[in-house]
């Protein structure tokens, strides 16, 4: 649940973008040159980003819970549960964000 941290209102809106189903504002949550990198697979720009979320994200059904958060200057790091058709369980993501705007969405390749 996003309420219990103190995070930034992209990434509060993130989250409530995959669980709502919102792919429209979830591509306008993203700057301009904004990237989603999903274990090393890129997805830049507007296209990009709306490519993830509808193979990974909102097409596959996606339900994102933030389990802890930690936010310096610009970038908050996170883990997280997710749930979907494709992948379900517990990840790192990390958000940059710059203006208001998603400049970067990271889930590094786990070992």
């Amino acid at each position: 649940m996003t309420e219990e941290f103190s995070l930034p209102a992209p990434v509060t809106a993130f989250v409530d973008a995959v669980n709502g189903a919102d792919t429209e504002a979830f591509v306008a949550l993203f700057a301009e040159d904004g990237v989603i990198d999903d274990w090393g697979t890129t997805y830049p720009g507007p296209d990009g980003v709306r490519r993830w979320a509808g193979t990974d994200a909102i097409g596959a059904g996606a339900h994102m819970s933030v389990l802890t958060a930690h936010t310096e200057g610009a970038v908050t790091s996170t883990t997280f549960d997710w749930r979907s058709r494709k992948f379900n369980g517990v990840s790192a993501g990390i958000f940059t964000v710059r203006d208001g705007l998603l400049t970067s969405f990271v889930i590094p390749a786990q070992h």
